[in-house]
């Protein structure tokens, strides 16, 4: 990695993003895609699912498991135990998460926190390839670590963001890094299904789970491997308090988090949004992270027929998330979020109608999210940095990450209850119905661009 020169006290206005900086942001979403696609989306929810079977005393390949295991000595069903799993990683999130942010904006050397988290995250990811057997305590303890330190990693990397292009120029800048994302993440999950077409024997649930645990390990060296590239690319761009210097990153982190915590009263109406997207993306995020399992328990399909819907959803997110970005163009970035939110209602409809052991409808509801899923998330993104005040990007992508990708809580929390109190994943699904609804009434009465200007923005030209 070439040498960072340390940068210097001045009032000059940061110098312009060039295109292969850009690039390189770009890129950080093709590596960590991997992680969310592959592992999080696909192989990780029936994984470690099977194995906390296994240590419950289920045969593996058996239909139906009825079976408990006892982490720290509490009853969790077989089933229950991986949304359980990623409640408690984003509850501890929460703690972690804003603090990065915090340490970020004081740091002059923001590309080392972001290494410092992918590499973690990748690492521990790698590592599942010593969960075997019934070993389901250690695949959630690897769990944990690789999904806050996933977390640690974006919200730094979100951080970068504001200072990569103007109001007018977000929207494309984030709508292009997460449509390379889901290229980058649809081509590894490509070459696992060709692995699994190839090397699976449909008798032996024993291979099945070996091949899905390697998935899950190619992961983590895809994301290690092209981190190296915006490690390289990306230029440090210190804020003020950064560049003054004169103390401990970390305690000035912690103090600028606790004086945020304090004046947070002065931008109500960025909260307000918070607010609203931590709700709604939840929802989103909980489709993505159970659909495999929803898929898999609920509809009885085979895993390749998930991995082929995955990649559809996968490369139609590309065309949907810049289809989307060139709709905020005209429309706006709010309003479309708005319309992308009525239309998730409709997925988790079409979801609940879904007929067992029917592939093709299962296909066709995968490419309805394809088309909205990137859109959604990527102008979220782009419009809450528009609400951001200056120098403080890492500390309130901290506080946003909480819900962005792989950490919502609630949704699979409600999902984990309704399954353990019901036995039926549809029913658990419908829950799932009043984080849209009420997310969007919430986003629909954030006077967007009145928060842009008390937050010390230029509104874009449209909004």
């Amino acid at each position: 990695m070439a040498e960072t020169v340390p940068p210097t006290v001045t009032d000059a206005p940061p110098p312009a993003s060039t295109r292969r900086e850009r690039r390189g942001w770009y890129i950080y979403d093709w590596a960590n895609s991997a992680f969310q696609t592959t592992v999080i989306t696909v192989f990780l929810g029936p994984f470690l699912t099977t194995v906390a079977e296994l240590a419950a005393g289920c045969e593996l390949g058996a239909d139906t498991c009825d079976g408990y295991v006892y982490p720290l000595g509490i009853k969790v069903a077989a089933g229950s135990y991986y949304p359980y799993l990623i409640s408690l990683s984003v509850f501890l999130t929460v703690f972690v998460l804003p603090v990065i942010g915090a340490i970020a904006d004081r740091s002059a050397h923001k590309k080392r926190l972001l290494g410092g988290a992918a590499f973690t995250g990748a690492g521990a990811t790698i590592a599942m390839a010593f969960v075997t057997g019934d070993r389901y305590l250690l695949g959630g303890a690897l769990f944990l670590v690789a999904n806050i330190s996933f977390g640690a990693a974006i919200v730094v990397y979100n951080s970068f963001l504001p200072q990569l292009g103007g109001p007018d120029e977000r929207d494309g800048i984030s709508s292009r890094g997460w449509a390379l994302g889901y290229l980058g993440g649809g081509l590894l999950l490509a070459l696992n299904l060709v692995a699994i077409t190839l090397l699976d024997e449909g008798d032996n649930p024993q291979r099945t789970l070996d091949l899905a645990r390697w998935s899950i390990v190619s992961a983590g060296v895809w994301w290690a491997l092209f981190t190296l590239v915006p490690l390289r690319w990306l230029r440090e761009r210190p804020s003020v308090a950064a560049l003054a210097g004169g103390g401990n990153v970390v305690t000035d982190g912690f103090r600028q988090l606790a004086g945020t915590l304090r004046e947070v009263k002065a931008y109500p109406l960025t909260l307000f949004f918070l607010l609203a997207f931590l709700v709604y993306n939840d929802g989103i995020q909980t489709v993505i992270t159970l659909a495999s399992q929803y898929g898999t328990e609920e509809l009885r399909l085979e895993q390749s027929t998930l991995i082929i819907t995955i990649l559809l959803v996968q490369f139609l997110a590309f065309g949907g998330a810049l289809s989307l970005g060139a709709l905020a163009k005209r429309i706006g970035a709010w309003k479309t979020v708005l319309l992308s939110l009525v239309l998730w209602t409709g997925v988790i409809i079409g979801a609940f109608r879904l007929p067992a052991e029917a592939p093709v409808p299962f296909m066709i509801l995968g490419a309805a999210i394809g088309l909205v899923l990137g859109g959604s998330q990527a102008l979220s993104r782009s419009l809450f940095s528009q609400l951001i005040p200056a120098g403080k990007e890492g500390e309130y992508y901290g506080f946003y990450e909480i819900s962005d990708k792989g950490t919502s809580w609630l949704g699979p929390l409600a999902f984990g209850l309704v399954f353990q109190l019901t036995a039926s994943y549809r029913v658990g699904l419908v829950s799932l119905l009043i984080f849209f609804v009420v997310g969007f009434l919430l986003l629909a009465a954030v006077p967007i661009r009145r928060a842009i200007v008390a937050a010390g923005n230029t509104p874009p030209r449209v909004l």
